[in-house]
């Protein structure tokens, strides 16, 4: 599976896109997808849609389905993976057949849910279980599970920086800016990459830091009541000036246009990449690389965005993609016994070294670090999500889209015209503009 996959999912999670999806008719009932007591009463054939292309191939999702039929001996799973899941599930959902249990694309509008999936509880009595309740929260009902959370960070090759001199966390931009110089001078490694012509590495790890600048659960609601996200301060503005001061002090790769996403994790492992913004999900895939490349995986380290709120460090924590069941499903009951299960029993996200929706499970071993240092895991609120997409898509910006940080690299390397501070008022003045006709 490329990553691009998975970080489309933690784009969902943290800023669902508006983009307009026609419904397959009226659901056929608004009925609470439960599953049974007696796990015996449960039967049917359930497909499970799925963007893990990789696990369906290695037949890992059979293994998982062959422990889940020890319990539900009755119900049949199979499964359907899709390399370009948001595209094609997008299509489909133009129908009503469109699996039983499904990942949220983005494509669908927050408070169009109950169109599409059954409610799986009511959000109050949820949110002591599971984690993320609010990202699908509609009316105060719960219409997906998280397969996993994730938290975000810089991944990075603890030997090059140790070459460097480099021992400590940075605890500010400039102190980034410098231990990246650092790297460059005294090795060979390049400093960063960004990932530029994959894009998605532009759009969710970077706006996924929205919350950890500031230390605040509640900053991405609150880009919905306000009229500058770039101001001086904001989390935007410190986010996308540290990638416009990288790029601008040629502490990247030289030419961007070349990049690739399955050679970066390779690249890191050996050192011949210092670090890169990503979820705490890409920690394994890193270490798996090093193995394969002969290299040692405990060299590969993750540490916070480089900001402090009161001397201590913050990291964003959300959600991947939300499971959901198709409203229109024969055997919701069946449905919901497998996310039950998948969430609970399963063991996936601790496979993944994720953090497990389960807020009674301890934190995976990945992030071991961030527990060493007393690194505070936000996890943000998306109460306003509906209300901040709105004016997000009537900008035309692309919060959860590549294409305005990859002008904003463009305009650091001198690529196009411009500068930051332009470019800012540019994208504050869209951003108000929008604000006042979005809800009209």
């Amino acid at each position: 599976m490329g990553r691009k996959s998975l970080s489309a999912a933690l784009l969902t999670t943290a800023m669902l896109t508006v983009a307009g999806c026609g419904g397959g008719g009226s659901p056929s009932s608004n009925e609470t997808a439960t599953a049974p007591s007696d796990p015996g009463a449960v039967s049917g054939t359930i497909t499970v849609l799925t963007h893990r292309t990789d696990l369906v191939q290695d037949g890992t999702m059979k293994k998982y389905a062959d422990e889940f039929r020890k319990t539900y001996p009755e119900v049949k799973v199979e499964f359907e993976a899709m390399t370009d899941y948001e595209g094609e599930v997008k299509i489909r959902m133009n129908t009503e057949e469109y699996g039983d249990v499904l990942m949220i694309p983005a494509a669908i509008a927050k408070g169009d849910y109950p169109k599409f999936f059954a409610p799986l509880g009511d959000t109050g009595s949820m949110r002591d279980t599971y984690r993320f309740t609010d990202k699908t929260d509609v009316d105060g009902r719960t219409y997906g599970i998280a397969t996993f959370g994730t938290a975000n960070g810089f991944v990075y090759n603890k030997a090059v920086w140790k070459q460097a001199g480099v021992t400590e966390w940075p605890t500010s931009p400039a102190q980034f800016l410098d231990d990246l110089e650092a790297v460059g001078s005294k090795t060979d490694a390049v400093p960063y990459y960004t990932n530029f012509k994959d894009g998605w590495p532009l759009s969710s790890p970077w706006t996924n830091s929205v919350g950890s600048p500031s230390c605040d659960t509640k900053a991405s609601d609150k880009l919905a009541s306000t009229q500058e996200p770039w101001a001086e301060g904001s989390d935007l503005n410190v986010i996308d000036t540290l990638l416009y001061d990288i790029v601008h002090d040629k502490l990247s790769e030289k030419d961007p246009s070349t990049t690739n996403w399955e050679s970066s994790k390779t690249l890191l492992a050996k050192g011949e990449i210092s670090s890169m913004l990503l979820g705490s999900w890409a920690i394994t895939q890193m270490r798996d690389a090093a193995e394969k490349a002969g290299e040692n995986p405990d060299d590969i380290g993750f540490m916070p965005f480089p900001a402090q709120k009161g001397g201590q460090f913050c990291a964003t924590l959300l959600s991947d993609y939300q499971q959901a069941v198709n409203v229109h499903s024969d055997h919701k009951d069946a449905a919901r016994a497998w996310i039950d299960w998948f969430t609970e029993k399963s063991g996936y996200a601790d496979t993944e070294g994720a953090v497990s929706v389960l807020r009674s499970a301890a934190l995976p071993s990945t992030l071991k670090s961030y527990i060493d240092n007393d690194v505070k895991l936000i996890e943000r609120s998306e109460a306003d999500t509906a209300e901040v997409n709105a004016i997000d898509n009537a900008s035309e910006i692309g919060l959860a889209k590549q294409d305005y940080r990859q002008k904003l690299v463009d305009i650091a390397r001198g690529a196009v015209d411009g500068s930051r501070e332009d470019y800012f008022a540019e994208l504050n003045k869209r951003w108000a503009e929008a604000a006042r006709t979005a809800g009209s």
